[in-house]
């Protein structure tokens, strides 16, 4: 009967730590999908590796652990690495053309502002930009890049989990910062200018006026797409001239907060473009076009 009773008490004791601790993730749940999102550029992707964090730390001795949120954070850390780099031994998506970009799946919001689900998600100015900046790094560039200068995760706790020293974890990431300056300047962050430039660079596109297009252009403008990349305001114009019949159906929406427009064909998504405004030019031009990447969003949110 003691047996019987001690073993009773004890899994009460054990049931009730395991509930506490999935209260305690549950707490952490908003910031470990901004790290997961970051990491691998797909919310689908992000709640898998949070899902198999959580299964990872219900099985963990959280007795010893000071900074519960610092550390779930390395555990969703080394999932999205181990996830990054099965993605590249696989060969995912391959590009049909080797100039081009793994775009990452983008956050589809109505003009009316971004849901508070998605607020979460989107904190700190994750633009589309940055992600594709993020897809041409090494899956260790962009761990340490993501967790130290996005979420200030110490150079000493990202070094296990890549299996270097911190001061070349530190290396990885000022290269990955190097890459992610030259490629996601910082937006403009007044949200109605950026409609302002995006809906004349739409006016332009539809009448073909291609020197109003070279106007709302940053003369240094890339545009980039799974098929390749186009860079100076010229070339990025001569292509948005033979844009003119979809920019008359192009509907406006926030693209990861930021102004952008998405493309219906026969009733289903046919392109996402993400504008990164800079001084009241488009800086940046990033085109979603793949098809299987597109039918994952959920366009309901557009009605809203």
């Amino acid at each position: 009967m003691t047996d019987s009773g001690f073993s009773t008490d004890a899994s009460k004791d054990s049931d009730s730590d395991s509930d506490f601790l999935a209260q305690r993730f549950e707490a952490h749940r908003g910031q470990l999908r901004s790290v997961a999102y970051r990491m691998l550029g797909s919310v689908a992707e992000a709640d898998d590796a949070v899902q198999e964090a959580w299964l990872k730390v219900s099985r963990a001795d959280t007795s010893q652990v000071a900074n519960l949120g610092g550390w779930l954070t390395t555990i969703v850390g080394r999932v999205c690495l181990d996830m990054l780099r099965s993605r590249r031994s696989r060969a995912e998506e391959p590009l049909e053309v080797p100039s081009g970009v793994r775009m990452p799946e983008p956050v589809l919001s109505p003009v009316s502002g971004v849901d508070p689900e998605q607020e979460a998600l989107l904190a700190d100015s994750v633009g589309l930009a940055l992600l594709v900046v993020l897809e041409t790094l090494t899956p260790a560039e962009r761990l340490a890049f993501v967790l130290h200068d996005l979420f200030a995760v110490p150079f000493e706790e990202i070094a296990p989990i890549v299996g270097r020293t911190a001061a070349a974890s530190r290396q990885l990431a000022s290269r990955a910062r190097r890459r992610v300056q030259g490629g996601a300047p910082a937006p403009d962050p007044d949200l109605d200018r950026q409609r302002e430039v995006v809906d004349a660079f739409l006016a332009a596109a539809r009448e073909g006026d291609f020197d109003a297009l070279v106007a709302v252009l940053d003369p240094d403008v890339v545009a980039r797409t799974e098929a390749g990349v186009t860079t100076g305001a010229a070339a990025v114009a001569a292509g948005a001239s033979g844009f003119g019949h979809l920019a008359r159906v192009a509907q406006p929406a926030l693209v990861n907060g930021a102004a952008g427009v998405v493309v219906f064909a026969e009733g289903r998504l046919a392109s996402v473009l993400a504008f990164t405004v800079v001084r009241g030019r488009i800086a940046v031009l990033d085109i979603v076009k793949d098809p299987e990447r597109l039918a994952a969003l959920d366009v309901t949110v557009l009605e809203g």
